[in-house]
């Protein structure tokens, strides 16, 4: 028997556009009342006006994931609000191409900053508030299907995603006696601002080389089938540790730990197509 996720509150960063968006609209048809981070005021605000069509309750929270007390922010947002949160989904993240060791320094540390530091804070700031108080919820980071597959010129954004992934492991067999469930999210390449975002990032970090482009259609998919993906395991009573949305690519990501080269190889051919 499922969960009914009716008046439960989960708090989502990276909400002003693609996965945290579609997220957003899932679980509020869902039943589900939001929180809302994201550092576009306006872009956010179209959300909640989206929320609150499905007649739930949405609140924003505008600020950078990175800011050190964004976390409490969410937190007490939640709790002010609607007196609890039940689940926290830390979705935002950036990404820039270039390789290791021509990645500048500023660029290597932000990706960190925002797709790992910030995420980690968020989960364990609710992890503390919900041990404190003796309940229990859903904590999910949104990794990413190369947290398996390291990608030529994009070793860096695929290392972040890798530690947001152990990172919920360990969370999750920490946690899972107190009634807290910890999952990671992997998507593949999905058809969002992303890949905009990371051009402008690559200019203004002074990446010389190219930002990520997008990959072939075959490879895309769209936000909605993430967002559903996530409502799925939200409502489950024993979720998923993780959540894919692209079964072939989970397969090649199991290739590497029986054959790295035979991954490698496979990743070259995929890279130069």
């Amino acid at each position: 028997m499922s969960r009914d996720l009716t008046n439960h509150v989960i708090i989502i960063t990276g909400a002003s556009s693609g996965i945290g968006a579609a997220t957003a609209r899932a679980c509020a048809a869902a039943g589900m009342d939001v929180v809302l981070n994201a550092r576009r005021a306006d872009r956010l605000e179209a959300v909640a006006s989206d929320v609150r069509a499905c007649g739930r309750r949405a609140i924003t929270v505008v600020g950078d994931v990175v800011e050190p007390d964004l976390s409490r922010r969410l937190l007490e947002a939640a709790t002010a609000t609607f007196g609890r949160f039940d689940a926290v989904f830390a979705n935002a993240g950036i990404g820039t191409e270039g390789t290791i060791a021509a990645l500048p320094d500023e660029a290597f540390r932000r990706m960190f900053d925002v797709n790992f530091h910030a995420s980690v804070d968020l989960v364990r700031a609710a992890a503390r508030r919900m041990l404190a108080d003796g309940t229990t919820g859903h904590l999910l980071m949104c990794s990413s299907s190369l947290a398996k597959i390291a990608l030529p010129g994009g070793g860096v954004y695929c290392a972040t995603k890798a530690a947001q992934n152990v990172i919920c492991r360990a969370m999750r067999m920490e946690l899972a006696p107190e009634g807290i469930h910890v999952s990671s999210v992997h998507p593949i390449g999905t058809a969002t601002e992303f890949f905009e975002a990371s051009a402008s990032y690559a200019a203004a970090a002074g990446v010389s080389t190219s930002p990520f482009k997008p990959p072939p259609r075959i490879l895309l998919q769209s936000p909605d089938r993430v967002a559903r993906a996530i409502v799925r395991q939200l409502r489950r009573r024993h979720p998923r540790p993780e959540v894919w949305t692209c079964w072939p690519l989970r397969l090649l990501a199991a290739v590497s730990g029986v054959s790295p080269r035979l991954q490698d190889a496979v990743i070259r051919r995929v890279v130069t197509w």
